[in-house]
């Protein structure tokens, strides 16, 4: 049934819209800009900082525009003189108790509150008062809380809390020293916190933000002993751009090479090689898994943040989980095993750093498990937003680079590689293989459109060599706990199954360019950067993993074959039960 149309008047302009849409929307269908702050489309809208006011004729007092509705024959005004000056005094309140430090602050030049007071033109605070004052949390590997940047507009609680289902953090005390923190007030480091980083994409200031290792990966740059080699994730190359005001998802994959190399790493390598690796291995894995019906579903484990949340949560479903390393760590075990024979240095020499979307990568690359010989895989881990730091304090021009390779003997990577970026592309390009495999036909099918896609969740049956596959592929926490719900309950009997933590995978990971509320309101982020990854795919000369004449180079060598001795040392863990809360600490 289609809505009822409202009439109504906004700045003079007559508009209408369906029955149910609040002055915000209505106005922004007009063309009619309103300020917002805690507003964050879908998410949080809740109306607490009430920057959105406008006046509405025969009404006293100020309207929330972000969650009054229309009603019919309704006039509005959304920039009188009483609505302008409140606006100031509002954003004048909310400054004097924010940390004055914007120079330094790594949101500078990006940060919503700072666009409003130059917008409405604060140049001094009316009302200085007294300010509350909070430690900063920097114990996790992945996330810094500094709560004297803190706005309480809760859209971070709403990230956490409705978006992934977590609620490791929401607020506490109450009145002047109300803040958003965590049970028990601790660190983001001792409680259910998965470091996915979907918090920071929704903080509009400072009060969030990756634990920063630029200056290490510097140090080890200048050091003449050190042989560095850096590693870029898929997701990375079509949203890097976008810190240098290019257009969103522009795929800049021969600039970043170029800009790495000015840079000094001495090698420039392409994760998509590593996740060509994870396909071979995890694809093994699951034919011999659905082969014997064992342990099935297949879980994916290339997903740090995932990893976390189901070693704290379903600690029982374990076993469901591959036993592979993520791309990143497999091709940084083979960079200091494989690549170090293969020129001649002693592995203790190289220093391997990972340019990845997401934050809960420096969480992964620190576990234990993730090391070989006493050596780690992968030594640091930067995000997107890190490098993009890099290069703009190198004084590089990023946008007028030429366009650069990848370095040989590990730059070469195929399409399935490209599309692990996105949420349903690590389970198409498994399945391209391992049909190949199954048949052992190469076959002309490769794209699996069934996952693919914006959903949250994607269900599909896929008939592979007279056999049907029953696959899902899930993206953010709270869908994958609709998943986990299904299988224990007996209600799904898939046989694999992929989970991205972050809603839309690894291209709207927690690392990647922040987006203000207005943009991600108006703009599909997460769809121009899908678009841009499957070009890559749709361009590339080999889309099958097990096609890529690199990997069957080293397989030959050095691997043997997927599953065996070596590979299992190297490219393969283990995971387990996990507290979800650490308080005495």
């Amino acid at each position: 049934m289609e809505k009822k149309m409202i009439n109504l008047t906004i700045d003079d302009q007559k508009i209408k819209v369906p029955e149910g849409t609040t002055i915000l929307e209505a106005a922004k269908q007009a063309g009619i800009d309103i300020p917002t702050l805690c507003f964050l489309k879908e998410i949080n809208e809740v109306g607490d900082c009430r920057m959105c006011i406008v006046e509405v004729e025969g009404r006293r007092g100020f309207a929330t525009s972000c969650i009054q509705t229309v009603e019919e024959g309704m006039v509005v005004h959304t920039h009188t003189q009483n609505v302008l000056e409140a606006r100031h005094v509002i954003l004048d309140l909310i400054i004097s108790n924010h940390a004055k430090d914007c120079l330094t602050c790594t949101r500078s030049g990006n940060c919503e509150l700072q666009m409003l007071a130059t917008k409405f033109n604060v140049l001094s605070v009316e009302f200085p008062g007294e300010m509350t004052q909070h430690k900063v949390d920097d114990l996790s590997p992945s996330i810094v809380r500094d709560f004297n940047k803190c706005i309480l507009c809760r859209r971070c609680v709403a990230a956490c809390k409705n978006v992934q289902q977590i609620g490791a953090i929401d607020v506490i005390n109450r009145g002047f020293e109300s803040c958003i923190s965590t049970v028990g007030d601790c660190s983001l480091n001792n409680v259910n916190c998965t470091f996915c980083g979907q918090c920071i994409e929704a903080c509009p200031t400072g009060a969030l933000h990756e634990k920063e290792s630029i200056n290490d990966v510097w140090a080890k740059l200048k050091d003449p002993d050190t042989y560095v080699v850096v590693q870029t994730a898929p997701a990375v190359r079509v949203a890097l751009g976008e810190e240098f005001q290019m257009p969103i998802g522009t795929n800049v994959a021969g600039k970043m090479v170029t800009a790495l190399k000015r840079l000094g790493f001495d090698k420039v390598f392409d994760t998509n090689t590593g996740a060509d690796f994870t396909i071979m291995e995890e694809a093994n894995e699951f034919i011999k898994r659905f082969k014997k019906n064992d342990n099935l579903p297949m879980m994916t484990s290339c997903c740090p943040a995932w990893v976390k949340y189901i070693e704290s949560y379903e600690p029982d479903l374990l076993p469901h989980l591959s036993s592979c390393k993520s791309p990143h760590q497999m091709f940084g075990a083979l960079i200091k095993s494989y690549y170090a024979n293969k020129i001649g240095i002693n592995p203790e020499k190289i220093y391997t750093v990972s340019v990845m979307p997401c934050i809960a990568k420096k969480f992964e690359r620190q576990r234990p498990e993730m090391q070989n010989d006493g050596l780690y895989d992968v030594d640091n881990v930067i995000t997107t937003r890190e490098l993009s730091r890099m290069i703009k304090q190198a004084n590089i021009e990023f946008e007028k680079l030429e366009d650069s390779n990848f370095d040989d003997p590990m730059g070469e990577a195929t399409g399935a590689a490209a599309i692990f970026g996105t949420t349903g592309g690590v389970m198409e390009a498994a399945l391209r293989t391992a049909q190949d495999t199954l048949t052992g036909k190469s076959l002309d099918k490769i794209e699996f459109e069934q996952v693919r896609g914006g959903k949250g969740i994607k269900k599909a049956t896929i008939e592979i060599a007279g056999k049907p596959i029953k696959v899902v592929a899930a993206s953010g926490l709270s869908n994958a706990k609709k998943i986990l719900d299904e299988i224990k309950s007996g209600k799904a009997d898939y046989q694999f199954v992929e989970i991205m933590a972050c809603p839309g995978g690894c291209i709207m990971g927690g690392g990647q360019p922040i987006k203000t509320s207005k943009t991600r309101s108006e703009v599909n982020v997460r769809k121009l950067r899908a678009d841009s990854i499957y070009s890559i795919d749709e361009k590339s000369t080999i889309r099958k993993s097990h096609e890529n004449p690199v990997l069957k180079k080293i397989y030959e060598e050095y691997l043997e074959e997927p599953g065996s001795y070596r590979a299992e040392k190297l490219l393969h863990t283990n995971y387990r039960k996990r507290e979800k809360y650490n308080l005495d600490r």
